[in-house]
């Protein structure tokens, strides 16, 4: 098989218009717009208004091309388009040669009787996803009335990212394009359509059976060879001969290296190779895969609660510790290896071992699995349905299938699959939220019919070895009780939504918490990419125009004014909102992992951003870390540490969440903000792999009458080289009672040749250190700490972790420059 590009320079111009545009493929109508300087940054101020009527228009991508020599001899040639986004003719020649209505959908096309040696011309009329969605008349007694928030009315009738018509955190610009790659493919004799890698795991051997399936152009005898490469790069061959376009290949792996989630074990890669040769031993086609050897699916097993929910890898039950993932922009050309690599590498430096792909954007690149399985995080995989109703007809049913049937078996074979879920929420929708729960009889049959019928069968034939779930939230379908905690997972939304105290988590012990957050403003040099400095107040047009979600800077300062003084200023208030997510989340993972066994999983909303904008992130757009991601990174921890209060009672656990035995010396002290020690006792715990142990549980009121707005709880976790491997601390007060001192840090900054060493030291008790450079960002190696002793302090910073967003920003040369660019802030100096 050989392969011709049509990536590359394509012209690009608006239906009816006689200018044109050059733009670059893969690539959109607004990538083009913004490269060229053509429009204003659709991020700024309210510019997304304007940047979404754009999309009123159809808009015709052009090019020419030559077919290369080799091309032109195979006796069968395809046009392989890997992303129209999305509802699109397509002219070669000026003849029409096929159209596309699924931006998640790859489509071939035969296009050899179409074609000319030299001089071809393509043209993809795409028509505007705007007037399409305006124009979709419902069958018989499907009439459609909800529209999720921040959205636009009809985005279920198009098979387009829903999310690119506005979210509760998103921007209503529904772009379009050749998002993904464009390909002329060419072969002769066979080609390979179908591998299917089945695992056999039996006692210290994994038996790989490789099923095959080819096309054959012109019948003959035809050899099928598997070619297996070992992690260490040591290669092993079988062949069998291809019988009726089938054959099957079994290569047994003896004492095999097991693939394992991220924190408890190594991710060891096998490279899979097939290739189809004729009796001399030419090589007309291949297909290589990369696969981890393991187990992996979701246990359901009754239990003294009801039925746990939870992954199963290698027959060790998972606490699953991770987030939800939303699309990396708004504008998908513009979403880059290096993006994916960044946020993916982030995760696990933050300790994740799952990642939930939200059922209202796309499905990623294999770039992004291909990465999943190198950093050991689990994918939790939402078919592209959120939050809506949708009507099924011939059309709908014939579109979504092929829709299915191209991702499974796109992503079966990688290690990191863990499930694949209907949707996003359509089922709890459906059995109680207002509005949606109205619609007809014969839509709700709909439903059922996709995401218990069409789905699950399509899982079935194509990855039988990997686990169904009907919806998220669900008990197991036929909106049986969807929301019940005792089953399956659970979206809990009292704290935000439903405006209740961080303490409502502890009333509730969801089997999986696959949904829940808090919002927070992102760093002011995000906010300044979007604003002028007038529109810098919380409740200007454009700040409000950048959050999506309704009344949600309102309950930001309701959460604010239980919990902390009002602040001093406008950087102060994005500081405040920022520790707020990061305390509300920690406290639900906490009592979550607390309870593990009966919770086995927490994944918050959301990991990222796809556009500057106030939502529940813990990454924002430019990837600047909010709090909530550098907290993750130790209430995530494989071995971390809790406390709990009650009152004036003090419980502290820990927890160990991998397959060793570990032991770990905790020091709880009660001390004063100037330092001075009151109570303080040592233990020594042994904790057996997976177990989560009550290290004390102790009532400090003697201690602390009449001194509670001015001391602290301190839980130190020692490890058995005896270093101090995470602190902890609690207040008996909320945090605008406590009596704080101004703060009075001293540092310095040390350069070593890959990183630069900040050591501080405080007079007295500093909560919530927030460390930032002025015009440069830097991942430290911790931030929003509390400084709890005269001890210094030494946090790292490396060279390598820098980064230049700011647009004139000059590179850092040492230490004394980045000194100067330090900012540090603290809980006190916000009032």
């Amino acid at each position: 098989m050989i392969y011709q590009s049509l990536n590359g320079r394509w012209l690009i111009n608006e239906k009816g218009s006689e200018s044109y545009l050059e733009g670059k493929v893969p690539g959109s109508v607004l990538s083009a717009l913004l490269i060229q300087h053509r429009i204003q940054d659709p991020y700024f101020g309210i510019n997304e208004y304007e940047a979404r009527e754009i999309f009123r228009n159809d808009f015709y991508f052009t090019r020419s091309f030559d077919l290369d020599e080799p091309m032109i001899l195979q006796e069968k040639i395809l046009l392989c388009c890997k992303g129209i986004d999305t509802i699109a003719k397509i002219y070669i020649n000026d003849m029409l040669i096929g159209h596309t209505e699924n931006m998640h959908r790859t489509y071939y096309f035969d296009i050899k009787s179409y074609l000319r040696p030299q001089g071809n011309t393509i043209t993809i009329e795409i028509e505007s996803p705007l007037n399409y969605i305006d124009n979709v008349r419902p069958g018989l007694n499907k009439e459609i009335h909800y529209v999720p928030v921040g959205c636009m009315k009809g985005n279920q009738y198009i098979r387009k990212a829903h999310c690119m018509f506005g979210w509760d955190w998103g921007a209503q610009i529904p772009d379009c394009g050749i998002w993904r790659s464009i390909d002329i493919i060419g072969y002769s004799l066979i080609k390979l359509d179908e591998v299917e890698i089945i695992q056999h795991h039996e006692k210290k051997k994994v038996v790989l059976e490789i099923n095959v399936d080819a096309e054959l152009i012109r019948p003959d005898t035809y050899i099928i060879q598997a070619e297996l490469v070992t992690p260490d790069g040591v290669p092993s061959a079988i062949t069998e001969t291809l019988v009726d376009g089938h054959a099957t290949v079994n290569i047994e792996i003896e004492s095999p290296r097991i693939w394992w989630p991220n924190g408890y074990g190594e991710q060891p890669l096998y490279t899979v190779s097939v290739y189809a040769l004729d009796m001399n031993g030419n090589q007309w086609d291949s297909k290589t895969y990369r696969i981890g050897l393991r187990t992996l699916t979701v246990s359901r097993e009754k239990d003294e609660y009801g039925e746990e929910f939870c992954f199963k890898v290698n027959n060790v039950r998972i606490f699953s510790m991770g987030a939800d993932y939303i699309p990396e922009d708004t504008i998908y050309s513009f979403i880059t290896r290096e993006k994916i690599n960044y946020l993916l590498r982030a995760a696990k430096k933050s300790n994740f071992n799952t990642i939930r792909i939200w059922g209202g954007g796309y499905y990623p690149s294999d770039t992004f699995y291909d990465m999943c399985d190198e950093l050991g995080l689990i994918v939790w995989q939402d078919f592209m349905f959120a939050c809506n109703v949708y009507e099924v007809n011939a059309e709908f049913r014939n579109n979504i299938t092929a829709e299915a049937i191209d991702n499974v078996k796109r992503l079966r074979h990688h290690a990191c699959l863990g499930l694949f879920c209907g949707n996003n929420e359509i089922e709890s929708a459906w059995d109680h939220w207002k509005g949606f729960s109205d619609h007809s009889d014969a839509l709700k049959a709909d439903y059922q019919t996709v995401f218990e019928t069409i789905l699950p069968g399509v899982v079935k034939e194509y990855a039988p070895q990997t686990f169904y779930w009907p919806s998220s939230p669900s008990s197991g379908g036929e909106f049986d009780e969807p929301d019940d905690e005792n089953r399956g997972d659970c979206h809990f939304w009292a704290v935000w939504h439903g405006e209740k105290p961080f303490t409502e988590y502890r009333k509730h012990f969801m089997r999986f918490c696959s949904e829940f957050g808090f919002q927070s403003l992102p760093n002011i040099k995000t906010i300044r990419s979007f604003t002028r400095e007038e529109d810098r107040n919380l409740f200007s047009e454009v700040m409000e125009s950048h959050q999506k979600n309704p009344g949600a800077n309102g309950k930001l300062l309701y959460y604010l004014s239980q919990n902390f003084l009002f602040p001093r200023d406008f950087e102060s208030l994005i500081y405040l909102t920022q520790i707020l997510q990061a305390v509300a989340v920690k406290y639900g993972v906490e009592h979550f992992r607390r309870n593990k066994g009966r919770c086995m999983g927490t994944l918050y909303w959301q990991l990222n951003d796809s556009w500057p904008v106030a939502s529940w992130s813990s990454i924002d757009y430019f990837g600047r870390f909010k709090a909530l991601q550098y907290m993750a990174k130790n209430f995530y921890a494989p071995v971390a540490g809790s406390i709990e209060r009650t009152g004036n009672t003090i419980s502290v656990y820990v927890h160990n969440e991998t397959r060793d035995i570990e032991t770990r010396r905790v020091r709880v002290s009660l001390q004063t903000f100037d330092f001075r020690l009151l109570h303080e006792m040592e233990y020594e715990v042994e904790l057996a792999a997976g177990a989560v142990e009550l290290v004390c549980s102790m009532d400090y009121s003697a201690f602390i009458d009449g001194i509670e707005r001015r001391v602290f709880i301190e839980a130190e976790f020692i490890d058995e080289d005896d270093n101090i491997e995470s602190t902890e601390i609690e207040v008996f007060v909320p945090y605008k009672r406590l009596e704080l001192d101004n703060s009075s840090i001293s540092y310095s900054v040390i350069e070593l040749i890959d990183e630069y060493v900040i050591r501080m030291m405080a007079g007295g008790f500093a909560a919530f250190v927030e460390l930032d450079l002025k015009n440069a960002d830097g991942i430290f190696s911790e931030n929003y700490f509390h400084l709890t002793s005269k001890r210094e302090k030494a946090v790292t910073l490396k060279k390598s972790d820098i980064r230049y967003l700011t647009p004139g920003a000059l590179e850092i040369q040492n230490g004394v420059e980045l000194e100067q660019q330090l900012v540090i802030r603290t809980l006190r100096d916000t009032y």
